[in-house]
């Protein structure tokens, strides 16, 4: 997103107009992530996730929301139905950490302990920073993938990314002027390697014993070790994507006159 549009953003969220109202909150639930390692099932959750956000809504239609929102994603080819998966045995576990803007836009006029409306399905866009980090098991221990540049990288990927969150939820007004929700959201990031899979088996002869274990680890249980330099590691065409699935709960700061003046 252009610079200037998420400066107007910001401006909109600190400055709001005539109607504007406070609204703070918590969400918990679930992670789930498609890539080299999940790359047909956009509903699979594989790890818990928890935030908090305020929001700026400036009538009952629109708003802006600024959250702050962790989770953890995870893969394990040995889990998989797919045989030439089962053969590879990658498997990663990665802490996201996310930092996002979102509008969001009600289908009905909703005002807690104001409106007549009492519920209402929304959808959301925004942008987001993501920080992310994939690790693995090996030998009992914890690895930081990244820095083992497992496909052959002249130097380790970033560990930020951005994206474009987008989703869709429902808010219901439980009692005065606190709400619950249901929503899920989906991340695209400029990033391929949330799960440290890529491209291609690179020739890892110069790089350090554990490095080159990392890279392939095919023939743990097999001894037979299908990695060779040059052939398909990870799914080449498209990026990893995340998501969040998440219960909310938020109190609106707001009074009658506020909307009645």
């Amino acid at each position: 997103m252009p610079k200037f549009t998420l400066f107007i953003l910001l401006v909109l969220f600190t400055t709001g107009l005539k109607a504007q109202t406070w609204e703070i909150g918590g969400a918990f639930g679930g992670a789930g992530y498609m890539g080299d390692l999940n790359t047909n099932n956009p509903f699979k959750v594989r790890g818990i996730a928890a935030g908090i956000f305020v929001k700026r809504n400036f009538n009952g239609y629109f708003s802006l929301r600024l959250n702050g929102t962790i989770g953890t994603i995870a893969g394990a080819d040995s889990n998989s139905g797919n045989q030439q998966f089962r053969n590879r045995n990658l498997s990663f576990t990665d802490k996201l950490k996310e930092v996002s803007l979102v509008g969001e836009l009600n289908f009905l006029n909703y005002i807690p302990s104001i409106s007549k409306t009492k519920f209402t399905p929304y959808l959301y866009l925004g942008v987001a920073v993501l920080n992310y980090n994939p690790t693995t098991v090996y030998k009992g221990q914890v690895y930081n993938l990244r820095s083992y540049q497992t496909e052959g990288e002249k130097k380790p990927y970033s560990s930020v990314a951005f994206s474009f969150p987008y989703g869709a939820g429902f808010r219901y007004n439980i009692w005065d002027k606190f709400t619950v929700g249901a929503e899920i959201g989906y991340r695209n990031p400029n990033t391929d390697y949330l799960d440290d899979v890529s491209g291609k088996y690179a020739n890892m002869s110069n790089s350090s014993p554990i490095a080159k274990a990392l890279a392939d680890r095919s023939g743990e249980k097999t001894g037979v070790y299908i990695g060779i330099p040059g052939t398909q590691r990870g799914d080449f065409v498209s990026r990893d994507t995340y998501f969040f699935t998440q219960i909310t709960i938020s109190y609106t700061f707001i009074s009658q006159k506020c909307y009645y003046q």
